[in-house]
């Protein structure tokens, strides 16, 4: 009996730390598709709490990158530079636990792309340090999607006279889009995909294909009809956009 209750003690952790996993990311999802930032940061501040290794702690800096992208884009600078200072270190954790060195990379193109986004006078250096990170992580893994992404991000962004192209950064978005869709089981409640689509939709947008952006945000909504941002916003400031 007592060697039983031995194996029934890690099984049972196993358990309950995959259960934690699967809500975090239905929670996280389910605060994306509605808007809820502030339940997103709710679970980021939750996870950080935790003593998570690994995938787990891979899985936070994940939400962490998901939330300092949205304090940018709404200009909260301060509480971006608090979430990325957490994230650089837990990325920190992650890499001398030899974790996978492409996905270690690409984070790393990500947030030197955050520092170049709150302070624009230090693009000579982040903006060289993010190009070298995605190039480095595509090096390493060519299937790896979030490497595409952020090399796609970097390609879009980048001034045309350094090499930059909003259509080769196009291209990177739909091939990583082509590496996710491999995986159709991933996708689920998966907030990364509905926001890799979301970006190639306003990518469109940005260089005037409305009809290609038009296809994206139809079939994000015959995916996810209840994901308000592009139901209320982007959907139909589109179809305006057109009929202008």
């Amino acid at each position: 009996m007592e060697r039983t209750k031995h194996y029934l003690i890690p099984l049972l952790f196993i358990f309950i730390s995959v259960n934690m996993a699967a809500s975090y990311r239905t929670d996280i999802y389910n605060a994306y598709i509605t808007n809820r930032m502030d339940l997103w940061k709710k679970v980021i501040d939750v996870m950080q709490g935790d003593n998570f290794k690994n995938d787990a702690l891979a899985e936070l800096i994940n939400y962490q990158y998901g939330y300092i992208g949205y304090c940018i884009g709404f200009e909260k600078k301060d509480e971006a530079r608090k979430y990325l200072n957490l994230a650089e270190r837990n990325l920190e954790i992650l890499e001398k636990g030899k974790y996978d060195p492409s996905i270690i990379k690409a984070y790393k193109c990500a947030f030197y792309g955050f520092r170049l986004g709150l302070n624009k006078f230090t693009a000579p250096v982040n903006g060289l340090k993010s190009l070298e990170n995605a190039k480095s992580a595509l090096a390493i893994d060519s299937t790896n999607y979030f490497a595409w992404i952020q090399y796609g991000n970097v390609q879009f962004y980048m001034p045309a006279t350094f090499g930059g192209s909003k259509k080769e950064g196009i291209e990177y978005f739909l091939k990583a889009k082509k590496i996710m869709e491999k995986h159709p089981d991933e996708l689920i409640n998966n907030w990364n995909y509905l926001s890799l689509l979301v970006l190639i939709g306003q990518s469109y947008t940005y260089i005037n294909d409305t009809p290609s952006a038009k296809r994206v945000y139809e079939s994000i909504l015959e995916r996810e009809p209840a994901f308000l941002y592009v139901k209320n916003e982007l959907y139909p400031e589109l179809l305006k956009k057109m009929n202008n």
